[in-house]
């Protein structure tokens, strides 16, 4: 299994109370959103751990079956749904889980905590992050999708029906359609979901005012 790149606070002394875990998209790897730290400008009063985990490398299915990092596996793609792999998504989300409790027992509380992810990482950190036994301060979907309603209702849990989401979206995404995320949002709308949706004028990227208002999201969070 990947160790995941973990980014502590330069010049921090006093303990460390929260952390971001971010989930790269397919065929990407933890090293990706690295450099998009500084961009959320979060104020070093909240001294973050960053954790970026690398997915386990596997053949895609709509990718010619070419061997690369993926969550899952994607079978078949449209613009509005996805046909995946809800084994692998099952891994993949027990296995953010355990990330997630290492950092519990490494004495962060839950609360503290916020699973964000882009695309086919939004997708899991969607599943994982909304199926805790205990709420997580929040989670983050960027460019993201719900991959399987069906599964999502079986693993989801009603303690996390308060936990705040975020979700943006590029307007001009060509990848993961802007009506998919829509979807994801007026699903969690309607089931109750404390959720949030901005969509930015991009494609299948992340921009600088998009990280701030993930950095906002953040420190919000954790000003609580």
């Amino acid at each position: 299994m990947n160790v995941p790149i973990v980014i502590e606070p330069q010049g921090q002394t006093t303990s460390i109370d929260a952390c971001v875990i971010w989930l790269h998209g397919l065929g990407a790897n933890g090293q990706d959103f690295v450099s998009a730290i500084p961009l959320l400008g979060i104020s070093k009063e909240h001294p973050i751990r960053f954790v970026f985990p690398t997915a386990t490398t596997i053949p895609v299915t709509i990718n010619a079956g070419y061997v690369m990092p993926a969550w899952y596996d994607i079978v078949s793609v449209s613009k509005t749904q996805r046909q995946v792999d809800e084994q692998g998504i099952s891994a993949s989300v027990a296995r953010i889980h355990a990330l997630i409790q290492e950092h519990i027992d490494r004495g962060i509380s839950p609360s503290r905590i916020i699973l964000a992810g882009f695309s086919q990482g939004a997708a899991i950190a969607y599943m994982a992050g909304l199926s805790t036994a205990q709420p997580l301060g929040g989670v983050v979907a960027l460019s993201g999708y719900l991959p399987s309603v069906a599964l999502f209702e079986r693993v989801t849990q009603p303690v996390n029906q308060n936990t705040p989401v975020w979700i943006a979206h590029g307007h001009y995404d060509d990848v993961v359609d802007v009506e998919l995320g829509a979807q994801a949002f007026d699903y969690l709308q309607l089931n109750g979901y404390n959720v949030q949706w901005q969509t930015y004028p991009i494609d299948h990227t992340v921009s600088p005012n998009e990280l701030r208002g993930m950095g906002h999201f953040i420190a919000k969070v954790l000003a609580q």
